[in-house]
This record gives structure tokens, sequence and C-alpha cells, in this order.
């Protein structure tokens, strides 16, 4: 064996600690130094982890030393380096890194996700990378972070919870197509993955979060009112939200919204108001300014209602039109 290659066998990283101990080393290093020798360093480490914790595509982790990494990595503040420096990095170290991330996240030791229990602790990562959604570069990672992260109950209800959910409602009108859609389907996730962690909080923010939520409703971006529209239709006819699909199809500040979208010039656009629009007049219990807001737009309705673009190989949706139809002509 050679003097040299002796010599890089005692400097590769051996224990778990060792390899924990140079990925860290090379994060700070690259806090006072950004040069490309440095970025270059710590795109190696995270290359040498990515593969230790996924595999090298012969051999398959060691899943021992995977759940000691994570808890090495957790003890060494080293999670809030990865999230910290991810402006910083490069393409392939960022999507390296994120890979790293999702299976970090995922370790288990005893009853508690390490990982997941370090983000609890420091609830600031979570609120750094919702802000990256303001940085092209690293959007669609932070996206595929923060997703990982609301898989996990305690994460998502921070999450909600915490001034950074308002920025979604910018976010998902945010002129990059890719970037917008990525915080829609993030935006998704928080309201869908966790039905009590969602139903307590919409059940004390529940006038706050539609108050942005129409502006999205309304929003003169066409991709971001369609996909709104369309979510709340899906929302709302959900068994767990029943609750709030009562709450809001009381109130005829929302059947005028609905109203409006019926008019638009998309198709998509008016079936999924109709899917919305067809629960505040089936509803029995209907309070007189719902009833007097359909009597008043009646001749209208009737009209839009008519003209409710036929979809091939939806006979259920030409019934419900039908019966929506029939109702309104009896008010």
């Amino acid at each position: 064996m050679s003097f040299l290659f002796r010599m890089a066998s005692r400097m590769r990283p051996s224990t778990t600690e060792e390899v924990v101990r140079s990925i860290k080393d090379s994060f700070l290093a690259l806090a006072t130094n950004t040069s490309a020798r440095a970025l270059e360093e710590v795109g190696k480490n995270i290359s040498s982890l990515r593969q230790l914790l996924s595999g090298d595509g012969e051999a398959e982790p060691n899943q021992e030393q995977v759940l000691q990494i994570a808890l090495e990595i957790c003890k060494e503040d080293v999670l809030s380096l990865f999230v910290q420096n991810l402006p910083s990095l490069g393409w392939e170290v960022r999507k390296d890194l994120a890979n790293c991330w999702c299976i970090l996240l995922g370790q288990k030791d005893d009853e508690n996700y390490c990982c997941v229990k370090y983000i609890e602790d420091h609830v600031e990562l979570l609120d750094f990378l919702v802000g990256c959604y303001k940085n092209l570069d690293v959007a669609l990672n932070s996206g595929s972070m923060l997703r990982e992260c609301i898989k996990y109950p305690t994460l998502a209800k921070y999450i909600l919870e915490s001034n950074s959910f308002e920025l979604f409602f910018e976010y998902v009108e945010l002129p990059n197509f890719d970037i917008a859609s990525d915080a829609l389907n993030t935006f998704k996730d928080l309201l869908t993955k966790h039905e009590t962690v969602v139903s307590e909080f919409l059940g004390s923010h529940y006038q706050k979060f539609f108050e942005h939520y129409t502006r999205i409703l309304t929003s003169n971006n066409y991709v971001t009112r369609r996909q709104s529209v369309k979510f709340l239709s899906e929302f709302l006819l959900e068994a767990s939200n029943s609750k709030i699909m009562k709450r809001f199809i009381m109130e005829v500040h929302f059947l005028n919204i609905m109203i409006g979208l019926l008019k638009d010039s998309s198709k998509n656009i008016r079936i999924c108001a109709f899917h919305v629009f067809k629960v505040f007049v089936a509803n029995p219990n209907k309070p007189r300014s719902i009833v007097e807001a359909l009597r008043d737009n009646r001749r209208e309705l009737l009209k839009l209602l008519h003209n409710l673009p036929a979809s091939k190989g939806e006979d259920e949706l030409d019934e419900e039109r039908d019966l929506i139809i029939q109702a309104i002509e009896k008010l």
C-alpha cells in the first residue's frame, strides 16, 4: 500500500462522530470563507452523507449507522447549519442535502423522531424554510424540505399557527409558475395531512384564514384563481371539514364570491365554483340572508346554471345542476 493511499485512508472519517464533525467543520469554514474550495468541501461531505444514508447503488445503507448519524447531527446542531447555509450552496449540493433531510427526519430512536424533536426545539428553522420561497434559487429545495416536516403534526401545527403561514397567500401568486405551484402544494399539505390539527387551527383562526383565502379566490392571476377554487371545492366537501363547511355556507359574502366565479370565463373555474355554490343552495337550514341573495339573483343564476358547460362522462354533474336549478326555481 502506497504512503499516499495510507494517508488518505487515515484522513477519511471512519466513525459516526468523525463523519458529522467533518460535515460541521466544512460548514463552519464556509461561514468565514465562501470560496469555491470551501463550497467544494461542503459538497463532498454532503455527497458522502447522502451515500451513507441512502446507499451507493450497490450496498444498502446500514440502518443502525443511519440512526447514529441522525442522533449525532442533532447533538452537534448540524441540522441548523443545513438550513442556514442552504442559500449559499450549489444546485447539486442542495439537491443532495434535501435528500438527506428527508431521510434524517424519518429516523426514530425508541419512541422519538430525533430530528423532528430537534426541529420542535428550533422552530426558527421552519420559519427560515418558509421564507426561502422568496429566493428563486432555493425555493423548490426548501419546499420539499418543508413538506417532509409537515408529515409530522407538531411541525405542521407550528407552521399553521405562525406568522409565516400567512406568507403562503403571497407565494401562491408569485409570477414564477413552478414556485407558485410548489408553494400551493405545501399549502395543501398543511391543510390536509392532519385532520385534528387543521380542525383546531381553523376553529380558532377561521375569520382571519378566510379573509386571506378570499383574496386568492378573487385573484387577477388565472392560475391562482383556478387552483384556489378547485382546492376549496375539495377541502370543504371532505367529511372531516364538515364543521368548517357548515359555517362557510352560512355567510352571504362567500355566496357572492361563488356567484362571481360562476361568471368566470374559465370552464374549469365555473365547474369548481358550482361544486361550492351547490352546497349553499342544498343547505336545508339556509339563513335569511342566503335565501334573499339567491332570490335577488334568481334570474341570473338560472341563466348561469343553464349555461354551465356539460362534461362528457360527468352525468353526476349534470344531475346535480338540474337539482340546483329546480331548488332555485322554487324559491
